[in-house]
């Protein structure tokens, strides 16, 4: 799928993905747009000049500075305006006075990638955090209750989806700094405040909720993908020192914040990508594999730190979905829903620091080959997720833009 508009072999952003954001430039504010290439395309300008008139539905939604309108109308919706910017922007298009050959329009509606900055996508209401990765389950298992299984863990953990809830206030969007937090452990059987010794990363994967239900409502688990808008990397920034001081709920080890990736990609853009859960027996293609890269710049040195991949996973989102409204509680749009640590079953694959029993010695990407060791994060380190999906037909790639944060000393 070829677009008239040049996009590199190498990029995330191909007429297959077009992937949501919102974006601003120096001269105005917060908008919505896609990605395409190297440039977001502006769907104000677009709404605004009534590119979107013949679709039916709410144009003014494109209008806002948040999502949040716009995922609420639902899948089909979303698939008739995805449908209409490939026409449009497809290497064959019959629409070529609309966008292509209006050079005023291409002005207005072609903003340089590199001339943007880029803003959180939703208003997000709220933030569930599960824990669905087998690996990542295990592995920490003796660091919360040593000489435990994972059954002792957590009962039931094969029987539904277990999670908490998270803090939407601090979910942050790539490149904002994370500041090293404080709170409190236990040392020696003595209570200590001080600031976060053991600062870690978390290599997730998420969805975001376009519509929600009323209170009271379960959502069917044959019906919950229709409530999905799409999908985002996560970085769970986590205080392993204060956690292992409140292992029965996460608290001030999770609070203090949670990075997304800018660009929600589109449920349909990652349709090629399915498999079945890890658990056997499954066998609806309802999970993703999709390979996430976690590297580390320290220095101006970057060093790779895992290479996971979201397809370790026990439950499907419908399956989170579904367990999460089955009581009545109600989603609503812009909430989060994340998976927890996409760890595999080798040293390479997994997804925070904790998981390691050693403190892990990593080689620089560079010439020089040097080495760096880190047992949790320090002080200006920056962690960065990319995710880069080629489909089988190897024709536009898939993937969420860099999701980047950078670790600031505690207050």
């Amino acid at each position: 799928m070829a677009s008239w508009l040049h996009v590199a072999d190498d990029s995330d952003f191909s007429l297959r993905n077009l992937p949501y954001g919102v974006f601003s430039t120096a001269d105005s504010g917060p908008r919505i747009g896609v990605a395409i290439g190297e440039y977001a395309l502006d769907l104000r300008v677009l709404a605004q000049e009534h590119v979107f008139d013949d679709l039916d539905f709410s144009v003014a939604t494109l209008e806002e500075a948040t999502l949040n309108a716009y995922a609420e109308l639902g899948r089909s919706v979303h698939g008739k305006v995805r449908r209409k910017l490939q026409q449009l922007l497809e290497e064959s298009t019959q629409l070529g006075d609309v966008l292509r050959d209006n050079q005023e329009r291409r002005t207005k509606c072609l903003v340089p990638l590199d001339s943007v900055s880029m803003h959180l996508p939703v208003v997000v209401g709220d933030y569930t955090d599960f824990f669905i990765g087998i690996h990542h389950a295990n592995n920490c298992a003796d660091f919360l209750k040593p000489g435990s299984d994972i059954t002792g863990l957590i009962p039931g953990f094969w029987d539904t989806p277990t999670a908490y809830h998270g803090r939407s206030s601090s979910v942050i969007v790539s490149g904002t700094p994370v500041r090293r937090p404080k709170g409190q452990y236990r040392e020696y059987g003595k209570a200590v405040s001080t600031l976060c010794q053991k600062l870690d990363f978390e290599v997730e994967f998420a969805a975001i909720i376009g519509q929600g239900n009323q209170m009271g409502d379960a959502i069917d688990v044959d019906r919950a993908e229709d409530h999905i808008f799409g999908f985002v990397m996560l970085n769970d920034w986590s205080a392993r020192d204060f956690q292992k001081n409140e292992p029965s709920a996460p608290f001030s080890c999770k609070n203090f914040a949670t990075s997304i990736s800018p660009w929600i990609v589109p449920f349909e853009a990652l349709e090629p990508f399915r498999i079945p859960p890890t658990e056997a027996g499954k066998e609806v293609n309802s999970a993703y594999e999709i390979p996430i890269r976690a590297t580390l710049e320290s220095n101006s040195e970057r060093y790779q730190v895992a290479e996971c991949n979201t397809k370790f996973v026990v439950f499907s989102f419908a399956q989170m979905i579904a367990h999460h409204t089955r009581g009545g509680c109600p989603l609503r749009p812009g909430d989060i829903l994340a998976t927890g640590t996409m760890s595999g079953p080798t040293r390479q694959e997994l997804g925070c620091f904790l998981e390691h029993s050693q403190p892990y010695e990593m080689v620089a990407s560079g010439s020089n080959g040097g080495k760096i060791i880190r047992t949790f994060l320090e002080d200006g380190d920056v962690v960065e997720f990319t995710a880069h999906i080629q489909p089988k037909d190897g024709v536009g790639n898939v993937g969420f833009g860099l999701l980047s944060g950078q670790v600031l000393p505690g207050n």
